[in-house]
């Protein structure tokens, strides 16, 4: 056909400027092979039996001329960019070339809705960590990049993509490369394990896949679009670089996770087809027929040997491109997530996720083209192994990049969460309710089973045993058992034990551990002591949130620290109370329901320092004393020969002055209990007073804490509300003043002494001084007749200590509650001086 050489194909549409070069004998024209040419199916062409293709040398390097219009052409719907069919002719001179690479290939999906925008469409910033060479080649490649973009003006036509789906079950088929040795399992020469590895690795796969919706859209045309450029530009000649480029052309309406995962998704086809005949070449019978059209088996027989570092390279660049994609959809996730704050977007922005995608689709491009020669076209179209293991190395500078920014947004989202979780406990728990229900349900949820176990009838019981009661949360440690905290419950818990059905015994008491982090150690120590308590706890420490332990010890909520903590909940909801213990150290159960206004409402009951409220119902003679109206003489010290001469004296006045005096030793606080029990036991012996029981002692000195504790709180309290917070507010407080003077005496070794009667003042010294002033009554016993005993001896002391040299006196407070700015000597008045001190134990 002579007039052939000067036919010219019609032009397509919108692509008017195209034009191939003439051809001068269509019988010498040979295309250049193309992957996807079992799919070509051409249109029937009625002299196609007389064609007769001659071999052409330069074929394989035809480049079509691009158009530059493409990118905007808008092809009909077809099933697939392989099933081209060129318009019909009469014969096979009618050739016509296929169109210029680019959006006239890709076949839009049918409408949807658009997911992106142009969050990504802007300058990157420059920090030095860039994937090129010199800064204005990343400066160049880094706007290339972004002018691909047109994410922001994406079409309505343009579906969404299930991105996860499509990444799983690529994942799937890649995941292979990270399996040892995987062409073993292809060849059957397994290393040893290998074969168990193997089993694992196709369960998991297997899980994977049926996780996944059957019918979920695939985007097929997409798939072969971008084929077509990876290896239809590969066999033409053309620079990784122009491909990945046209391939970003291609799927520049998509978001950059879109981008780089259909750029995946095309290349995991090509890879999971050449290696599913692999894996069948032996058993299945098209699997082998195909396999030995691809040389399958001269492939097989030499990729633990000859064709080994080729396919290493191979895999290790396929598991980095891997890796990069993960982490980019991840990144891109987190900005959709709805906790996004402004300084997850600028880390996001950081993340230099565009460049990302162009190197990961690079790679790819790369690593088809390593897989098309090392399968199709013979080792001299193979890329080195040195040039993948160098891409490979890139990708993983730029997945370590990514995590990092990745790692950064996951703490910024979780601190958000926490944050949003926080304030959602603070709301219920902070709010009225019709019961408890709601708030315990907060603190306490365990899969809807059972959170609470009954220690004292040994069973495992719902928070609905709680409901509309007083509930007590007895926060502490595990090692809580020598705590004061623990005997306080304790005792408590017996009291109400024994009646348990008057008013001060509705309440319940919840022991809730808390550790910062739990071993099998202490799950032991949990089990062993839940066995010996009477109360509730957790039936597993698991059933208290984190974001509760944190709400527990926030400064401006809970703030446990080190001490235990008595946390009151009413019948509805309410907390009432951040710390009860020591209200409840001070008045028992008559604090019940152990509100903060309870609390208050008992200390403007006393408003006076005197016997009663000091030694209370400490010991059972106090009460028959007071309510005989008898004196009594709190003494305490280590000095026995103090306390010997002190008793004989004590006992000589109040026969003198006609009153009835009862002494009661009582020791010292943080008192060494071998050194207070011999002196106890000569006490008794000698009969020179009554003493307090061993295991009282200490309680009447944390008594005395507790009051300070207690008493300082509402003081602080009433002073914050009134803004005149000064010191006078202690100075003046009666309470208070004689709350540190106990304390002041109970922190030395010295003797001291209080005497007083019922209702009435009391008088205070150190040994030395109440001493002198009982030895010298002949000199003030007048006095006693006008004034009264108490005040007499008062008015005397004053003298006394007016008199006496000057003295070291110390004062040790716990370091909670209200700490003054300054504090008076309990003897002499002075202004005492202040240290800090820090104590581990009370050894």
């Amino acid at each position: 056909m002579a007039a052939a050489q000067n036919y010219n194909n019609p032009p397509a549409p919108a692509a008017q400027n195209y034009n191939p070069a003439p051809m001068p004998a269509a019988q010498n024209y040979n295309p250049a092979p193309m992957p996807v040419a079992q799919n070509y199916n051409p249109a029937p062409m009625p002299v196609a039996q007389n064609y007769n293709l001659t071999p052409m040398p330069t074929a394989q390097n035809y480049n079509p001329a691009r158009v530059p219009a493409a990118q905007s052409y808008n092809a009909p719907q077809a099933p697939g960019a392989q099933s081209y069919n060129a318009p019909q002719a009469p014969g096979a001179q009618s050739y016509n070339a296929p169109q210029a690479p680019g959006a006239q290939y890709y076949n839009k999906p049918t409408a949807g809705g658009r997911r992106g925008g142009d969050y990504y469409n802007r300058p990157l910033p420059k920090d030095g960590r860039r994937f090129s060479s010199t800064a204005s080649d990343d400066s160049m490649l880094t706007n290339q990049i972004l002018a691909s973009d047109k994410s922001h003006a994406r079409p309505y036509d343009v579906t969404l993509l299930s991105l996860k789906h499509i990444l799983q079950t690529v994942d799937v088929i890649l995941s292979r490369v990270t399996q040892p040795d995987i062409h073993s399992t292809v060849t059957g020469a397994l290393v040893p394990g290998a074969h168990a590895d193997a089993l694992e690795h196709e369960k998991a796969s297997h899980a994977i896949i049926s996780s996944l919706p059957d019918n979920y859209d695939v985007p097929t045309s997409l798939f072969n679009a971008i084929s077509c450029e990876i290896f239809c530009k590969w066999l033409s000649g053309e620079d990784a670089n122009k491909t990945t480029m046209d391939i970003l052309d291609t799927v520049q309406h998509y978001d950059w996770d879109e981008k780089v995962v259909l750029a995946l998704g095309a290349f995991a086809v090509k890879d999971g087809e050449y290696w599913l005949v692999a894996h069948l070449y032996t058993t299945n019978p098209l699997a082998k027929a195909v396999g030995q059209l691809k040389q399958v088996q001269e492939i097989l027989e030499h990729a633990g040997t000859r064709l080994k570092p080729k396919f290493d390279a191979y895999n290790n660049l396929v598991r980095a491109v891997l890796n990069v994609t993960k982490c980019i959809v991840q990144l891109h996730d987190l900005h959709r997530n709805p906790v996004m704050t402004t300084e997850a977007e600028s880390a996001a922005t950081t993340a230099l996720i565009p460049t990302a995608v162009y190197w990961t689709i690079r790679s790819i491009v790369v690593a088809a083209t390593q897989l098309l020669g090392i399968t199709g076209m013979g080792p001299e179209h193979m890329t080195e192994a040195w040039e993948l293991s160098s891409l490979a190395h890139k990708l993983e500078n730029i997945h370590s990049h990514l995590k990092e920014n990745l790692d950064r947004l996951l703490d910024i989202i979780k601190r958000k969460k926490e944050e949003q979780e926080l304030s959602e406990i603070s709301y219920i728990l902070e709010s009225p309710h019709i019961d408890n229900s709601k708030p315990l349900r907060v603190l306490f949820y365990k899969d809807d089973q059972p959170a609470l176990y009954d220690c004292y009838n040994k069973k495992r019981v719902d928070i609905d045993v709680l409901k509309r009661k007083v509930v007590i949360l007895f926060l502490s440690d595990i090692d809580v058992v020598h705590e004061n905290e623990y005997m306080i419950v304790q005792q408590m818990y017996l009291e109400k034990r024994q009646n348990p059905t008057r008013t001060e015994s509705q309440y319940e008491v919840v022991w809730v551990p808390i550790v910062d982090m739990w071993t099998e150690a202490k799950y032991q120590q949990f089990e062993d002591l839940r066995r010996n308590m009477e109360w509730y706890t957790l039936f597993h420490p698991s059933v208290v949130p984190k974001t509760v332990i944190r709400y527990i010890r926030k400064q401006d909520k809970w703030n446990y620290g080190k001490k235990p903590l008595l946390v009151v909940m009413d019948p509805q909801g309410k907390i009432v109370h951040t710390n009860a213990v020591h209200m409840m150290c001070v008045w028992g159960s008559i604090a019940f329901p152990f509100t903060s206004n309870r609390e208050k409402l008992l200390w403007e009951e006393e408003k006076d320092w005197r016997i009663e409220l000091l030694a209370d119902a400490i010991d059972q003679n106090l009460i028959t004393w007071i309510t005989e109206g008898k004196y009594i003489c709190l003494y305490g010290g280590e000095d026995i020969d103090w306390i010997r001469n002190f008793t004989r004296s004590a006992k000589n006045v109040a026969r003198e002055a006609g009153i009835q005096l009862e002494l009661l030793y009582v020791g010292k606080r943080n008192p060494k209990e071998k050194v207070v029990r011999n002196i106890m036991n000569v006490i008794q012996a000698e009969k020179l007073s009554h003493t307090l029981e061993w295991n009282l002692i200490w309680f009447f000195w944390l008594r005395l804490e507790s009051m300070w504790q207690s008493k300082g709180q509402q003081t602080q309290s009433e002073a914050f509300r009134s803004g005149q917070f000064r010191t006078d507010n202690i100075k003046n407080d009666a309470v208070m003043q004689g709350i540190i003077s106990m304390l002041s005496f109970g922190s030395s070794d010295r003797g001291w002494a209080v005497i007083g009667a019922g209702s009435s003042e009391m008088s205070k010294a150190n040994g030395e001084h109440m001493h002198r002033s009982l030895r010298e009554f002949n000199l003030w016993n007048r006095r006693v007749t006008e004034l009264g005993f108490v005040p007499a001896l008062n008015e005397y002391l004053a003298g006394v200590y007016k008199e006496a040299p000057h003295h070291c006196t110390s004062l040790i407070l716990p370091a909670t509650g209200l700490m003054p700015e300054t504090v008076a000597c309990a003897e002499c008045g002075r202004l005492m001086e202040r240290f800090t001190m820090f104590r581990c134990c009370t050894d």
